[in-house]
């Protein structure tokens, strides 16, 4: 099997002057690469990391803006046979103290040998740099040129194993960038055959996409992908799309974009923020698969996003899901291709109360579950009780995979790698349950909470305060808080609405309780109504419930007179 290296040197050969990405930027034109352009933009990088000592197997890590550099610098870290990993940049709405904490916590686990980062960046990454740090250089993106003209053949890249480690992914959240998931280049190009078979990849597809490549789901779906299967890929910023997510559209409409994926939050964000004069003259009915992938999916979230944008060509049948994890490279399972995502409706109690999935043909105390789809073809997926007995169809449990695109392990991490597998089964955290081969995902096992010994899971009440009216649709958290006078948990929900009167917020709040009460016997002890934008989410759109109780817990002590 050829590496992810001597893949794009043979696309560099065979199709030099094929445009094989489109790079977006706000209030610019378009920058097309091609091949050619590619390949002597990443030979640049890899020369420079050959110039600067850094030796194949070494890890470097990335920490740029949406740019041709952050494209250049990755590809020249594999052509060069260094291990890439991107972090995240500082933008205005990260602390830039918990961001160098984070960065130094990345670079004791990952001992990485060089950075690679924007001129205005240098000096912060310096600063953080210790003593006994192993960072050998910092190089700035200004100073690296094109390598135009260097042979691929003289690329140590193109010379490592089908089992060497090609790059490291760093999942979110708040110790996410200590457990670095080590990939191989046999368990990438594993996941991209099965993948491919499984969306039906074919010649006249074209990816659109915004996500960050910081994230799997960009990494490897919006970007590594569409680069060695020569499929078109037009790429914007993800801070650009936030600012203004008709853009999107508009590049799907322009270049006939085919395949997208986004987190089950932009469904919503999309349908409520794009306003009917952004998407003057947009068709949409080109796409033939907008996935829904990356965190908790919602029913209602498809069907708004469906009624909005439906009146410019987007097709039912376009509407899929997807499982993955940077774990498994990427995709684990995958619905809506060859027919339609199926939509689960179960009874709310018996699912809170008793963990069943229970079909019901009533709407009321009803919840719509949208199926993840089947596992792809390398993939298998079990549904795990704590005792790690494997249960049957509609009982709800861990969810635990096996392929053959699993990680080597946690980057310098055995202790944590050994705790993740179960007799060569990884276990992935995740609640869900299986109907006929199709896997519903539920939730987090960590997130639990635990009342008089009863065990709560937050994302069952969740799904229960979204489905009241005037709560923002994905704007939802349920977290437990130590009561010390009944020693036990309280569950405390926030949920976002609109600022409105005193006397329409407690509506809402007793609504919240009532739906929760109905649909699981908990008795919320607190229901917080919080303005726009005060749920904490992480790096790749996930609901962050340690951050939010933390950020209660604060709002709650500072409101108490001294």
């Amino acid at each position: 099997m050829l590496s992810l290296a001597e893949i794009l040197a043979n696309n560099y050969k065979t199709f030099p002057h094929k445009i094989i990405l489109r790079l977006q930027f706000a209030l610019q034109e378009d920058v097309e690469i091609s091949y050619t352009r590619l390949f002597a933009g990443a030979a640049g990088y890899a020369r420079t990391l050959a110039d600067q000592g850094i030796q194949p197997g070494e890890v470097v890590v990335l920490v740029l803006q949406h740019s041709e550099a952050l494209v250049y610098s990755f590809w020249g870290a594999i052509l060069h046979g260094a291990i890439p990993t991107i972090m995240p940049f500082l933008t205005e709405k990260l602390s830039p103290e918990r961001y160098v904490q984070d960065m130094s916590a990345l670079l004791k686990v990952t001992r990485p040998a060089a950075i690679i980062t924007y001129p205005e960046f240098v000096s912060t990454v310096t600063n953080t740099l210790h003593s006994g740090d192993s960072v050998r250089a910092v190089i700035s993106s200004d100073t690296v040129s094109p390598g135009s003209g260097i042979s691929p053949n003289k690329l140590q890249g193109l010379q490592k194993q089908a089992e060497d480690i090609v790059l490291l992914q760093h999942s979110s959240g708040t110790t996410g960038l200590q457990k670095g998931v080590a990939l191989s280049n046999q368990a990438v190009m594993n996941q991209l055959d099965s993948y491919r078979q499984a969306i039906q990849i074919n010649d006249k597809d074209v990816v659109v996409s915004w996500l960050p490549l910081y994230h799997d789901m960009g990494l490897i779906a919006g970007f590594v992908m569409p680069v060695l299967t020569r499929i078109p890929l037009v790429l914007l910023s993800p801070f650009d799309w936030v600012r203004a997510p008709h853009r999107l559209f508009q590049a799907i409409s322009k270049y006939r974009g085919t395949l997208c994926w986004l987190p089950n939050f932009a469904y919503q964000f999309c349908a409520g923020k794009i306003r009917e004069r952004d998407l003057e003259g947009v068709d949409l009915s080109c796409m033939r698969a907008v996935i829904n992938c990356s965190e908790p999916m919602q029913w209602e979230g498809h069907a708004r996003f469906l009624e909005r944008f439906g009146l410019f060509g987007l097709q039912s049948g376009a509407l899929a899901t997807c499982y993955a994890m940077a774990e498994n490279v990427f995709a684990v399972t995958q619905g809506g291709i060859d027919s339609p995502v199926q939509v689960d409706t179960i009874d709310a109690l018996a699912f809170t109360t008793r963990r069943l999935a229970v079909p019901t043909s009533s709407s009321a105390g009803a919840l719509k579950m949208l199926s993840a789809g089947k596992p792809i073809s390398n993939t298998q997926v079990r549904i795990l009780n704590d005792q790690k007995i494997e249960l049957p169809d509609r009982q709800i449990g861990e969810i635990a995979i096996f392929s053959s695109s699993m990680l080597t392990g946690y980057y310098q991490r055995p202790d944590l790698t050994a705790k993740a597998f179960y007799k060569g089964w990884y276990l992935t955290g995740d609640l869900g349950y299986t109907v006929e081969g199709e896997v519903f995902v539920v939730g987090r096992k960590k997130d639990l909470i635990i009342v008089g010994g009863k065990n709560i899971y937050p994302q069952d009440l969740e799904m229960l305060a979204n489905q009241v009216p005037g709560v923002h649709p994905g704007r939802v958290v349920a977290f437990g808080v130590f009561n010390p006078e009944s020693g036990t948990e309280d569950v405390v929900m926030v949920a976002e609405v609109e600022p409105d009167d005193g006397g329409e917020q407690q509506k809402i709040a007793i609504a919240i309780r009532q739906a929760v009460m109905a649909g699981s016997t908990v008795a919320l002890k607190q229901v917080k109504l919080a303005p726009p934008k005060w749920i904490i989410k992480t790096s790749s759109g996930k609901v962050s419930r340690s951050a939010n109780r933390d950020k209660y817990l604060q709002e709650l002590q500072l409101s108490v007179p001294k």
